[in-house]
């Protein structure tokens, strides 16, 4: 009976989110003017060994953008999320508008974050891997054979109850059933954190689960998932010595922005990077709540990516989704709300940041 109670709650919590939404009716003031933001630098980026990870949203767009694009992408980190394609509803398409952004935004909300419809087959890895295979043969996103060679970090920590820990052994389990080998697979879940980007020096303590959503759990997780899909890499700077940049983001997406980007998205260039081309790419996408417009750059400077980054010559991208009537707590689009191809290479937040690393391979002049 208390699962059915917590069924009825977390449906209502669904529609009670487009609501809010209505009402709060667009972005913030705390929005970033482009104005004094520079065009994202030409460094001639090796993009074709691109990473990408993620937390909560940004943990199922990292594996949307991994899955369009695994011809770029060696490796993913999903951190407090599930495996890709999750909340798509079988009734997906056959509602106008936004019907079926609120079919999936149910399906999201019970069945891939709380884990309630198991029963119904949510989230099942077989039913994902199939119609992940069907997508890649329509060509919607890269070949499945692309993936089956990435490297996948997942995490889900022992305090968080935002994503149910069953839910990201999901995700493990969808990797399995492409063919990815179970060696190029680490699933971490015997840490105490809440529903957080885990440090081991800044942030809330290791329970927490709220705003900023960092945490200190004395774990490196921006290096435990950077090693693990490249390998060794030299130990991390203690000083930097390169710059975080605001880079304007309007030149990527669509004039009507059906991606629902922030104007201003981040990068971090280490100093050599400006001297010689070559760097790797890795994205780091925000969680909900977890935007500048909400947490200022707690995110994107105390998450410990640019330490490595300095050392081992990454481009560290950060884009960012700004706050908006259909997602007001600017989330990354792991449901529908800019439109049904969500989950393609046609999702207009999956080309937008596609198109940022077009902007980086370009050869030039450096940051």
């Amino acid at each position: 009976m208390m699962c059915c109670h917590s069924f009825f709650r977390s449906f209502a919590l669904a529609f009670t989110l487009i609501a809010v939404a209505i009402a709060n009716g667009g972005c913030n003031d705390a929005q970033h003017d482009a104005s004094s933001a520079r065009p994202l630098p030409a460094l001639g980026a090796k993009v074709d060994e691109t990473s990408v990870s993620g937390i909560s949203s940004g943990a199922y767009m990292a594996g949307q953008f991994q899955m369009a694009h695994a011809k770029r992408v060696v490796g993913a980190a999903i951190i407090a999320g599930g495996p890709y394609g999750c909340s798509e509803s079988i009734f997906a398409n056959t509602m106008p508008g936004t019907g079926t952004a609120i079919l999936n935004l149910s399906k999201a909300v019970n069945g891939c974050m709380l884990n309630l419809l198991g029963i119904w087959g949510v989230s099942d890895p077989e039913d994902l891997a199939k119609k992940a295979e069907e997508r890649a043969a329509k060509g919607e996103i890269d070949p499945i054979a692309d993936v089956v060679r990435d490297r996948i970090y997942l995490f889900t920590g022992t305090s968080d109850r935002t994503v149910a820990p069953a839910i990201v052994r999901h995700a493990s389990e969808f990797y399995e059933k492409l063919g990815v080998p179970k060696a190029n697979i680490d699933l971490v879940s015997d840490l105490p954190a809440g529903h957080a980007f885990v440090t081991d020096d800044e942030g809330s303590a290791c329970s927490v689960s709220g705003e900023p959503y960092v945490v200190n759990c004395g774990y490196d997780q921006a290096g435990a998932l950077l090693k693990f899909i490249y390998g060794d890499l030299r130990p991390r700077a203690t000083t930097l010595s390169g710059n975080f940049f605001d880079f304007d983001q309007r030149p990527f997406v669509s004039d009507d922005n059906s991606a629902e980007l922030a104007e201003t998205g981040v990068v971090y260039v280490p100093k050599s990077c400006t001297e010689t081309p070559g760097c790797r790419v890795h994205i780091a996408f925000h969680g909900c709540a977890q935007n500048r417009e909400a947490v200022g750059d707690t995110f994107i400077k105390e998450s410990g990516f640019a330490r490595w980054a300095d050392t081992n010559r990454f481009i560290v991208l950060f884009p960012q989704v700004a706050d908006s009537a259909a997602n007001p707590q600017g989330c990354w689009d792991w449901w529908g709300y800019t439109g049904p191809q969500y989950l393609t290479r046609d999702a207009p937040q999956i080309a937008a940041v596609n198109r940022m690393l077009d902007a980086l391979q370009a050869p030039g002049g450096g940051a």
